[in-house]
């Protein structure tokens, strides 16, 4: 596949999968009460960290293989199914304990456990089809999965309890898992199946994981544990403001996924560094004008997006657009990071992710929800301030070797 033509079904593809995410919060919004909402976005809350995991585990060192050979192939397959077999036992663990445990929320969460190996095998495709230069097969699944999740989901009506609506989400994906596997296992036909070095010492996932959870399921656990021990709405009010801006996620994936080889083109490095800082500002640009249109929507048409959860979310824009303006900026810096030397960023995340924290409960305290919204703004503001006076001071260094910047670039994401 020429260049250009996999960029764009890499992109298209990370397209379709956050529009998928997009429109099962909007459909679940409109198809609940303010509460079962809240419940429904607590348990897709858990599955995003999971998700989030399980790509840093597997997806991540995958596709950072070269080629099309053997090893390649197996590493392949060898992802896949160890994405399936670890979130089958880590589903039936977690439907195992929720079982015994009452509530809403509890039962949501059992059926989290019964669809997991579907969703998170499906995600663990798209990597291997990515590593294997085959990314319209992966685009082909993901459009399959948005197609029967629009069905599944398009058939309830309101009042729909979050376990219903959760079963039928994950179950919608197995068409999609079924035909990836299909089409995987024609292309990697005859490759080894080798489980145990993804579970030795050393395996890159491990650090990918570390990464992963101090820099993003930090504060969307954080945001749970609020909602569970303070006001379970605030999980619901937060998740669906946040879901207004999914572009703006697909944007920054992009540009997390395909900014280093394409900056890596720009031999000097000052001229690299101004072309990171010009894409952050034209990313964050972009986020305050989208948090512009979404804050001059009218009241009927927030509603018909998010049902009766609009009412908490539109007064979480003004802090949430903010906080998305931040973000661009920060990860512009780590990609500016990540090429002058990589072994910065991980100390970076550590102390800001948790800075995010502190500012979200404290927000809470003082403002309720909005507060916490302000919070995770600030949160993301000094991050960003970090990593761009980071930038600044290795500028004033000797730049880093070649090899030491290829090595340290991001890899490509499905």
């Amino acid at each position: 596949m020429r260049a250009r033509t996999a960029v764009l079904c890499s992109v298209a593809d990370q397209g379709v999968a956050a529009l998928t995410n997009i429109l099962v919060l909007v459909a679940a919004a409109r198809l609940s009460t303010v509460a079962d909402f809240a419940r429904f976005s607590a348990v897709y809350l858990v599955f995003t960290v999971l998700l989030g995991v399980s790509g840093a585990y597997t997806g991540q060192p995958l596709v950072l293989k070269r080629g099309a050979g053997e090893e390649t192939r197996g590493a392949c397959r060898s992802a896949v199914a160890f994405t399936v077999l670890a979130a089958a036992a880590l589903g039936a663990l977690l439907a195992a304990v929720c079982l015994l445990v009452p509530g809403d929320t509890a039962r949501a969460l059992l059926m989290l456990g019964l669809v997991l190996p579907v969703v998170l095998g499906q995600d663990a495709v798209r990597y291997a089809f990515s590593t294997l230069q085959q990314p319209h097969l992966a685009l082909l699944s993901d459009l399959l999965r948005l197609a029967c999740v629009l069905g599944a989901l398009g058939t309830q009506v309101y009042g729909a309890s979050p376990a219903r609506l959760i079963a039928l989400w994950g179950l919608s994906a197995l068409p999609a898992l079924l035909l990836s596997a299909v089409m995987l296992h024609r292309s990697t036909a005859g490759a080894p199946l080798l489980l145990r070095p993804m579970l030795r010492r050393g395996h890159l996932g491990q650090r990918f994981t570390v990464e992963f959870g101090v820099g993003n399921a930090t504060s969307q656990l954080s945001v749970l544990g609020l909602g569970a021990v303070g006001n379970p709405l605030l999980v619901g009010a937060l998740r669906g403001a946040t879901t207004l801006f999914g572009p703006l996620n697909v944007l920054f994936t992009s540009a997390t996924s395909f900014g280093p080889p394409l900056l890596g083109r720009i031999t000097d490095e000052s001229r690299r560094v101004r072309a990171t800082a010009a894409l952050a500002a034209v990313l964050a640009t972009t986020a305050g004008v989208w948090a512009t249109v979404l804050a001059l929507l009218p009241d009927r048409a927030g509603r018909q997006l998010l049902g009766d959860t609009w009412s908490v979310a539109a007064a979480l824009l003004p802090a949430t657009g903010s906080q998305y303006a931040a973000m661009a900026v920060g990860t512009c810096g780590l990609l500016a990071l990540r090429m002058l030397d990589p072994r910065t960023t991980l100390a970076i995340q550590v102390v800001f992710s948790l800075t995010t924290v502190a500012f979200l409960a404290g927000g809470y305290v003082v403002g309720g929800v909005l507060g916490a919204a302000w919070g995770l703004f600030l949160g993301s503001l000094c991050k960003a301030a970090a990593t761009w006076i980071r930038v600044a001071r290795l500028r004033r260094r000797t730049p880093a070797p070649a090899e030491t910047v290829t090595a340290g670039a991001s890899p490509a994401a499905p």
